[in-house]
């Protein structure tokens, strides 16, 4: 049993203001006796691994390591998984809610603090933690039965866990994961399907669905699920990245298309995602879209000669020869030792039997690189 009074709190919060505060905050509360502070998700990982606490309160926004990580890493880790954890989280990351409480926090609460909004909380996941309801104790028999390869009996626990919670998206959930242990996939499907029914706001379980999907390459059905996952979180872009590409090389163009959309709107980095997109597209033969998005990254930066040699390429592919051109002659204008720029532009001149320009060219890059093999045979057909 935890005693409110005299429990070990860690505050775990990038900003000291904000450590202070709370620290002052629980004094006046008169909740917790041994406090102990870090400014990240990794000190504080080091401060639990070498002291008891019986509560973290975490920031969600720092650097180095930010909350939902580190709770991730908590609920890993055998020796630390059952603390009770409360989230803080800005009023401006409200969108991240969901997701946090899919990943087995016990609260959260939001920015400014107030010392009544902090006591409500506290108290009631003490209370929690000390009293578990019965779908929790079912649950936890139900982890403990799984890690010992007792699938049958942890599924029972489970069950009898939801007819006290039989709306809980989480132990459906659980009742499916451990259906996919016993090779039962049509019923682990099923239970994860009601859980994504019940929870719209349900990330990880619709993870779980699309990495079936995917498993048994039904690729569509995950594009779909994707789809529903890029609106809830970001968390997920790198698995998007991938899923999109896939589906292009699967002809589900408008799919893959719709998947790329949603994480460049998403990203923190719009542009590092566009120009992800972009090389995917060109490597698979797409050619409108990254278009589009080049257009989008030259008028947002013109200075960004790399974007502004692809879309050289792309028109280029498309057979607008003349467009290209305007592209390369750009780069090479600017940056003068960009030697596949004028390479481009030698072949377009050869083409249009422009000898003499073309030739010009090649010298510049052999000038540059004389060991240059596609000048120097570009150089003997001339």
């Amino acid at each position: 049993m935890i005693n409110i009074e005299n429990m070990s709190i860690l505050i775990v919060d990038d900003m000291k203001s904000m450590r202070l505060t709370i620290r002052k905050m629980l004094k006046n509360l008169d909740i917790g006796k041994n406090l102990r502070f870090a400014e990240n998700g990794r000190e504080g990982l080091e401060v639990l691994s070498g002291s008891k606490c019986d509560l973290a309160i975490i920031d969600w926004n720092m650097p180095v390591m930010n909350g939902i990580t580190m709770l991730e890493q908590i609920r890993n880790d055998t020796a630390l998984r059952d603390i009770p954890v409360i989230m803080v989280t800005a009023e401006a990351e409200r969108d991240i809610v969901s997701e946090v409480a899919e990943t087995e926090i016990d609260g959260y609460l939001l920015k400014p603090l107030t010392l009544a909004s902090l006591d409500k909380k506290i108290k009631a996941v003490i209370n929690r933690a000390n009293n578990p309801d019965p779908a929790t104790r079912h649950r936890l028999k139900a982890r403990e039965l799984e890690e010992i390869g007792d699938y049958e009996t942890a599924i029972e626990q489970i069950r009898i866990a939801l007819v006290h919670k039989p709306s809980a998206s989480r132990l459906l959930r659980q009742l499916g994961l451990l259906h996919f242990k016993i090779k039962k996939n049509a019923i682990a499907e099923k239970c994860l399907l009601k859980a994504v029914s019940i929870n719209k706001q349900d990330t990880i379980t619709r993870v779980h669905l699309a990495d079936f999907y995917l498993r048994t390459k039904n690729l569509e059905k995950a594009g779909k699920y994707f789809i529903e996952i890029l609106s809830l979180s970001d968390r997920y872009n790198d698995k998007a990245f991938d899923l999109g590409e896939k589906l292009l090389k699967n002809n589900f163009k408008r799919l893959s298309l719709d998947i790329f959309s949603k994480v460049i709107a998403r990203s923190k980095k719009q542009n590092a995602a566009r120009e992800k997109v972009i090389d995917i597209c060109l490597v698979n033969n797409e050619l409108e879209y990254p278009q589009a998005l080049l257009d989008l990254s030259i008028k947002e930066n013109p200075s960004n000669y790399d974007m502004i040699y692809k879309a050289g390429l792309i028109h280029q592919e498309a057979g607008d020869w003349e467009k290209a051109l305007k592209y390369f002659i750009n780069v090479d204008r600017h940056v003068r030792s960009h030697i596949d720029a004028k390479f481009q532009i030698a072949k377009i001149y050869y083409m249009n039997r422009k000898v003499l320009k073309a030739d010009d060219y090649l010298n510049q890059i052999l000038r540059i690189d004389p060991k240059n093999e596609e000048a120097i045979a570009l150089r003997r057909e001339i």
